[in-house]
């Protein structure tokens, strides 16, 4: 289910603006349960398991507060989700909205360049986190960086390899992979409130306010596989009705699962485990209530949840790559087809992604992704604002939107100068290559390309490519 929401979430067509968007057709096979299951299963996929551990070094005893934060910043926009989504309802998601309302020139280029980039930091680190968490069922005489970094790897190479045999292999198993981690999940819950001690989760025990809100914005991209319920917009019943049901009920639910999730491990163990147990952190919190069986359980969720996310991620971003080929955007030899398959794309991308998960450490690679997704979400606020009147929107509330966005990515930025300022330059990084990228199509190959092209409609393009 993700697998099939993350090839076209992040399919790009320079001229999706041009598009004519169809009303889906009555036989729409996704209901209101469908819609909210890929919301959910999206969100819910390796993020939660990657950044808890994170999130309560920042955050203390506020955690629950920061996870708070962050999914009001993300409920807001997924207002501009739903009446962008309704308005126009297209496979084409989130580059589809911001073409329609900024049109197709540099900066939509470069934001939907940064999508894809953004892809690939959340490819890193879904790989982490399979790492970290396959790394504890080994025995004590295996616990080395060196065995760590092999998961890792382990962790991306393994799903290409799947994607270069058999990409429908985990992602027909992804929606029993969805109900068995949200199972896990509350099952935890359940089982952990009975050791909460409210003394951990007192005032004292918080961080200052502007380390609370830092903290959850660095944690933020936990929360952005909502938009990809915009992807299936075509396939939905009823979807004028069942779209805006879906995005508010998914992420209320996972605002309340999250928050839920930071009270249990923040209540159940003392500071110090928490920090000997950063990177498995969710299973740590198993253990006071259920055991070892409970950290059986959750290691066993992380591993699959992180080992699908990556297969989805990788099959949708390796298919990126060649449509942006295909349309000129980025090198022509990332359209090359190799036994029917974009498997240049697929190396590609999946090389950068092991540079990025071996190179780099978890807290600047979710300060990647959470800036990355709030660039984009600030972006599609602005684009519903903008639109407020012709898709039937508030402006208060897509205004509102926009400044949250804006407003977390400046606190994001504020809270890394004070604790790390040289990872700022891994923000500048990420945004400068999809501004470098859109910039060498323009000056390179966007007139011999043009002179050249066999146009055909974008729904076209993505349909080929998500074969």
């Amino acid at each position: 289910m993700r697998a099939s929401a993350s090839i076209i979430a992040i399919l790009r067509s320079p001229r999706a603006c041009n598009e004519t968007v169809k009303p889906p057709a009555q036989n729409s096979s996704v209901s209101l349960l469908g819609a909210i299951s890929i919301g959910i299963g999206g969100m819910v996929g390796g993020g939660i398991f990657a950044v808890l551990g994170l999130a309560v070094e920042l955050a203390g005893g506020a955690t629950p507060a920061s996870f708070l934060v962050a999914g009001i910043v993300a409920l807001l926009t997924s207002y501009s989700y739903a009446k962008l989504s309704v308005a126009y309802p297209s496979r084409g998601g989130t580059v589809v909205f911001i073409d329609r309302a900024f049109g197709v020139d540099f900066f939509t280029g470069t934001s939907n360049n940064l999508l894809w980039v953004g892809y690939i930091v959340t490819l890193a680190l879904y790989a982490v986190a399979f790492g970290n968490y396959a790394q504890t069922f080994l025995p004590d005489s295996l616990q080395s960086a060196g065995i760590r970094h092999l998961l890792i790897s382990a962790g991306i190479v393994l799903p290409m390899l799947l994607n270069f045999l058999s990409s429908s292999l985990i992602s027909r198993a992804e929606s029993t992979i969805v109900g068995i981690k949200i199972a896990i999940l509350l099952l935890v819950v359940i089982a952990g409130f009975a050791n909460v001690d409210p003394a951990r989760l007192a005032p004292e025990t918080w961080t200052s306010f502007s380390q609370m809100v830092g903290g959850g914005m660095i944690i933020f991209v936990a929360y952005e596989g909502f938009e990809l319920i915009a992807n299936t917009a075509p396939d939905v019943r009823d979807y004028r009705r069942t779209l805006p049901r879906a995005y508010y009920a998914s992420v209320g639910f996972v605002i309340v699962l999250y928050v839920l999730v930071a009270i249990v491990t923040v209540g159940s163990i003392a500071p110090d485990q928490i920090a000997a147990a950063k990177d498995f952190a969710l299973a740590q919190a198993a253990k006071p209530s259920l055991g070892m069986v409970g950290f059986t359980l959750v290691a066993t969720a992380a591993v699959l949840a992180t080992l699908s996310a990556i297969n989805a991620t990788l099959y949708g971003a390796a298919r990126l790559s060649y449509v942006i080929a295909t349309e000129g955007e980025l090198p022509g030899f990332l359209k090359e087809r190799i036994w029917n398959q974009p498997l240049v794309g697929l190396f590609v991308t999946t090389v950068l992604a092991l540079l990025l998960a071996n190179l780099v450490d978890l807290s600047s690679i979710s300060t990647m992704g959470s800036a990355g997704f709030l660039v984009i979400f600030a972006i599609v606020n602005a684009a519903n604002f903008k639109q407020a009147h012709a898709v039937g929107s508030s402006r208060l509330i897509a205004g509102l939107g926009t400044l949250a966005c804006a407003f977390a990515l400046g606190a994001l930025v504020w809270h890394t100068l004070q604790t790390d300022a040289a990872q700022l330059w891994v923000l500048i990084v990420m945004v400068g290559i999809a501004a470098a990228i859109e910039g060498a199509y323009l000056c390179f190959w966007k007139a011999p390309q043009a002179n050249g092209r066999v146009t055909s409609s974008p729904s076209a393009k993505i349909d080929a490519a998500a074969r």
